[in-house]
């Protein structure tokens, strides 16, 4: 199996959700190894994606090099994991990646109009080989766990009557993810989002890229896409986060009550020590090959 890149390059012009500014973002392909870099082209500075790069995971996830900083990376990075993209060059002319509607489908859309393309060099994944886990002392846990399988399972306790306790199990496939994740739109409560504003962000968030939440009920006119729409967002956030590896996950991640902060403190633990994981080039590890070969060739086929 190969490491993958776009066909052309794309662009989109949307909000970022903090300032309400205007972003103009274009993916544009890569060579082999050369990752994923993020470029902020008004400040002239190329920030690779890696964990060292991350400077904030309080309202999302943060990356930053040289005091440019690039927010909320975390719904572009779930498409383009999600799509087995290794190399990719994601420029911008602001700090925030754009919103959309909330979720990664445009994303998704935007990969599907670039297309996919296989370059030369074998593509390389992370195997976890023990389990690593992060919990709090109020209950909340994030883990890796050894699998054959690529596997999210998450769930979620809120005390508001449209979300209450959710759960989902994500066995991973492109397919799967466009038609049961990626559309899942980020969350927020009314009286979050007046103090957010208050303290300068949340400037473009809107019932057009959020859904909201007074102390009873939804409040977008065209309601959920998914009853249990909160915890599958949680997912496309969680596969987002775990971009940060470097390298496609095999194995299980596993969360409850899971956060950006937690993640990102989980993918620093793994690397802690070799022993936990493997890195596993796909042209000759034949059994993992074949669970990405399966999970492609269902939407390409």
């Amino acid at each position: 199996m190969r490491q993958r890149t776009i066909e052309k390059s794309v662009e989109i012009v949307g909000i970022g959700l903090h300032k309400g500014v205007p972003v103009k973002m274009r993916l544009e392909p890569l060579e082999a190894d050369m990752g994923i870099v993020f470029y902020r082209v008004d400040a002239g500075v190329s920030i690779p994606l890696k964990i060292e790069n991350v400077v904030d995971t309080q309202m999302a996830t943060v990356i930053g090099k040289d005091g440019v900083v690039i927010s909320t990376v975390e719904h572009i990075l779930s498409a383009i994991y999600a799509y087995g993209i290794d190399n990719l060059r994601i420029v911008l002319d602001n700090d925030e990646v754009p919103v959309l509607d909330g979720s990664s489908s445009g994303y998704c859309m935007l990969i599907d109009e670039a297309g996919i393309k296989e370059l030369e060099k074998s593509k390389k994944a992370i195997k976890i080989k023990k389990d690593v886990e992060i919990t709090t002392e109020d209950g909340k846990k994030v883990a890796l766990k050894p699998s054959n399988h690529i596997i999210y399972d998450f769930s979620i306790d809120f005390e508001h009557p449209v979300i209450g306790h959710q759960e989902f199990n994500f066995d991973y496939s492109i397919e799967e993810y466009k038609e049961n994740i990626s559309r899942a739109r980020t969350f927020g409560f009314l009286h979050e989002v007046q103090y957010l504003r208050s303290k300068g962000l949340a400037q473009g968030a809107s019932m057009e890229n959020a859904i909201v939440l007074d102390h009873s009920k939804v409040l977008n006119p065209d309601g959920l896409r998914y009853d249990d729409e909160f915890v599958r967002h949680k997912i496309l956030d969680a596969i987002g986060d775990m971009a940060l590896l470097g390298y496609t996950l095999v194995g299980e991640y596993n969360a409850h009550k899971g956060s950006h902060h937690l993640n990102h403190l989980l993918t620093k633990k793994l690397y802690e020590d070799e022993a936990n994981y493997e890195i596993i080039d796909l042209e000759e590890a034949q059994d993992e090959a074949e669970v990405f070969e399966l999970a492609y060739s269902r939407v390409e086929a």
